[in-house]
C-alpha cells in the first residue's frame, strides 16, 4: 500500500478548503447580489409606476385612445421602461411597446391578479409579446375611491443577468488570484506542521538502528514538543535497559563460561536454547552453532536424550546418573529443572551436568584396593584363628595363657567379620556400578521370612520376638539374596539395640506405587544429630556399646548400597527412648 507524505496530505486539504470557502462565499454573494438587484429593480419599477399613476390618474378614463397611446409610448421611450395600462376587466388600454388592440386580456396575469385585489403585484416571467424575460410590477389605480384599472411597468431581466454574469466572472477571477496567492502560504503552513514529525520519524529510525545517544530536537507545537520529549525519555530509558541487559548478559556469559558443570537449556520442542563452554567441551560441539538446533542432532547420546524428554514431561526437578558411551566412558550426574516464562508457563528445561568420571575412577580404585586388601587379609586372619584355636585346645596351657589366647581369638573374630563386611560392601558397590545385579519381579514375603529365620536364633538369646506381616502377592523389582542381606542387617541391629523380652516388627506393604519394607524396634532410639550420618561407613552412635555388641560399623552402609542398587531409598525415623523405624522404599514389581 502506497503511503503519501504528510505534507502532501495537508497541503491539498488546505487548498481544497480555501477553494471551497471561496466558492461558497462567491455563491452566497452572487445570490445576495442577485436578490439585491432584483429588489432594486422591483423598487424602481414601483416608483416609475407611481409616477405614471400620478400623471395618468385624471385622464385614465379619457376616451382619446390615440393621445393616450402616444403619451404612454413617449414615457416608455424616455424611461426605457415598458408601460401598460389595463382596465378593470383585464383589457389593455395602452402599451408603450405594442398596439393595445392586438394584445390579449391580462386579467389572469399573476401581477394583474394581485393588483386587481388591491395590492402591489410583481412577477418575473417570459413575455410572448416581446419574446424575452421581463420583471413586471403592477399597482392598482382608483378614481373617486373606486378601482379603475392597473398600471404595469416592466424591464428586461437580461440586463440584470448580464450584469450578474460579469460579476460572477470577476468573483471567479478574484478567487483564483486569492487561491494562487494563498498556495505558498498553505505550503509553508503544511511544511511547518509536517517538519517536526519528519524530524521525529528520522530520529525514531536512528533509535531503531541503535543510535540512542542523539536526542530529538524539541520543535513545533506543544503536542509535537511533548512527543519529542517523550521519545527522548524513551530512548534514554531504552539505552539504560540495553546497557544493563548487555552487562547482565556479559556477567551471565562469564559465569556460565567459568562453570565446570555443563549447562544445557532446551525448549519445549527439544531445541537448544543455551550451551555453555563446559557442555560444549564435554560433547565436542560449538556452543554458538548449536543454538536453535534439535538436541538429537547436537548430542547423540540416547540416555541423555531420554532424560531430557522425561524432564520436559514432569513439572518437578529430576536427577539421574548417566553413562556416556563414547570414545571415553563418562559418568555424569544430571539435574533437570523446568524453565518458566514471565507468565509462569513452562518454556523448557535446564540440564546441569556434573562430570563424575574422575570420582568414579577414584571410587573404583578405592573399591579395588579395599577388596584386594580384605582378600589378602583373610589368609593371615584364618591362620591366626587356626593357631589360636589349637593353642586354646592344648591342655598344657596355664590360665593366664588361655586368657590371652581368648582375647586374640575374639579380636581375630572381629577382624574376620570386618573383612567379610568390607568384601560384601565392595562386591555390592561393584555390582551396582556396573549393573551386574539383575532385578526381577519377585514375591517379597519369602525374602522377609528367610531374613527372619536367619535372625531368629540371635533374637531368642534375649527373648526378643520378631513379628512379620507381608501380603503373599506383594512383588517388587529385587535381587532376592542382596535384599535379604539388607533386611538381615536391619533386623540384627534392631535385636542388638532392643531391650530383652521386647519385640521387633518386620512389615512389608504397598504404598503410593512403591513397595515399603519397615523394621521397627522399641529400644533406646537414636537422636536427630546422628541420623544424618547413620549410613556412613564405620559411623557408630555409641562407640563403646557397638564394639561390645560386636558391630563393625558397616552394616547400615551395606543396607544403603543394597537399596541404591535396587533404585530405591532408605530412611530412619527415631527418637531417644522411643525406638527406631528403618524404612526401605523399592519400585513396585
Amino acid at each position: 500500500m502506497n503511503r503519501r507524505r504528510l505534507v502532501w496530505q495537508i497541503y491539498p486539504s488546505y487548498l481544497l478548503v480555501i477553494i471551497l470557502v471561496i466558492v461558497a462565499v462567491s455563491w452566497y454573494f452572487s445570490g445576495e447580489l442577485r436578490s439585491f438587484h432584483y429588489q432594486q429593480t422591483l423598487n424602481d419599477l414601483k416608483a416609475r409606476a407611481l409616477l405614471i399613476k400620478h400623471q395618468l390618474q385624471s385622464p385614465f378614463g379619457s376616451s382619446d385612445q390615440r393621445q393616450l397611446n402616444r403619451f404612454i409610448k413617449q414615457l416608455g421611450e424616455q424611461s426605457e421602461t415598458r408601460i401598460t395600462l389595463i382596465r378593470q376587466n383585464g383589457t389593455v388600454l395602452a402599451d408603450s411597446h405594442q398596439r393595445a388592440e392586438q394584445m390579449d386580456n391580462h386579467s389572469q396575469r399573476p401581477e394583474i391578479l394581485q393588483a386587481l385585489a388591491g395590492q402591489q403585484g410583481s412577477s418575473v416571467r417570459f413575455s410572448n409579446t416581446l419574446g424575452q424575460q421581463l420583471m413586471y410590477v403592477a399597482i392598482p389605480v382608483h378614481i373617486d375611491n373606486r378601482p379603475a384599472g392597473t398600471i404595469r411597468t416592466a424591464l428586461p431581466v437580461s440586463d440584470i443577468d448580464a450584469t450578474l454574469h460579469d460579476i460572477h466572472w470577476q468573483l471567479l477571477l478574484a478567487g483564483l488570484v486569492i487561491a494562487v496567492l494563498l498556495a505558498p502560504a498553505c505550503w509553508l503552513l503544511s511544511r511547518h506542521l509536517s517538519r517536526p514529525l519528519e524530524l521525529m520519524t528520522a530520529g525514531a529510525q536512528r533509535f531503531a538502528r541503535g543510535d540512542l545517544d542523539t536526542p530529538l530536537k524539541v520543535t513545533g507545537s506543544e503536542e509535537t514538543g511533548r512527543l519529542a520529549i517523550a521519545m527522548n525519555q524513551m530512548a534514554l530509558d531504552l539505552n539504560q535497559r540495553i546497557t544493563r541487559e548487555i552487562e547482565q548478559r556479559s556477567e551471565s556469559e562469564a559465569i556460565l563460561g567459568c562453570m565446570i558443570e555443563g549447562i544445557v537449556a532446551v525448549d519445549n520442542n527439544q531445541q537448544v536454547l543455551r550451551l555453555n563452554r563446559a557442555a560444549a567441551t564435554l560433547f565436542g560441539v560449538s556452543p554458538h552453532l548449536c543454538v536453535g538446533q534439535p538436541i538429537q542432532e547436537v548430542i547423540r547420546e540416547a540416555e541423555l536424550q531420554n532424560f531430557i524428554r522425561q524432564a520436559l514431561n514432569q513439572p518437578k526437578p529430576r536427577e539421574q546418573e548417566l553413562i556416556l558411551h563414547g570414545p571415553q566412558r563418562r559418568y555424569l550426574h544430571a539435574q533437570g529443572t523446568p524453565l518458566t516464562g514471565t507468565n509462569g508457563e513452562p518454556i523448557g528445561v535446564l540440564i546441569v551436568l556434573h562430570d563424575r568420571t574422575r570420582l568414579r575412577q577414584l571410587e573404583s580404585v578405592r573399591r579395588d584396593f579395599v577388596a584386594n586388601v580384605s582378600h589378602e587379609l583373610k589368609t593371615p586372619i584364618t591362620a591366626i584363628r587356626g593357631a589360636v584355636e589349637t593353642l586354646i585346645d592344648d591342655d598344657s596351657a596355664d590360665a593366664a595363657s588361655r586368657r590371652f589366647l581368648q582375647i586374640i581369638f575374639k579380636q581375630s573374630e572381629r577382624l574376620n567379620a570386618l573383612v567379610e563386611d568390607l568384601l560384601d560392601l565392595s562386591r555390592i558397590e561393584q555390582g551396582g556400578t556396573e549393573g551386574s545385579w539383575p532385578l526381577t519381579p519377585e514375591p517379597l514375603a519369602p525374602v522377609l521370612e528367610n531374613a527372619r529365620l536367619t535372625c531368629e536364633s540371635l533374637a531368642a538369646k534375649t527373648g526378643i520376638q520378631i513379628e512379620l506381616s507381608c501380603p503373599a502377592d506383594l512383588k517388587a523389582q529385587i535381587h532376592p539374596s542382596l535384599l535379604e542381606q539388607a533386611v538381615e542387617n536391619l533386623l540384627t541391629n534392631a535385636i542388638k539395640y532392643s531391650d530383652p523380652s521386647s519385640k521387633v516388627i518386620l512389615q512389608g506393604e504397598k504404598t503410593e506405587g512403591q513397595v515399603m519394607i519397615r523394621v521397627r524396634d522399641f529400644g533406646c532410639g537414636i537422636s536427630k544429630d546422628h541420623q544424618t550420618r547413620l549410613f556412613e561407613r564405620f559411623y557408630r552412635v555409641d562407640m563403646a556399646r557397638s564394639r561390645q555388641l560386636g558391630g563393625t560399623g558397616l552394616g547400615l552402609a551395606i543396607v544403603k548400597h543394597v537399596v541404591q542398587s535396587h533404585h530405591g531409598d532408605v530412611a530412619v525415623d527415631s527418637a531417644p527412648g522411643e525406638g527406631s523405624t528403618f524404612t526401605i522404599l523399592l519400585p513396585q514389581g
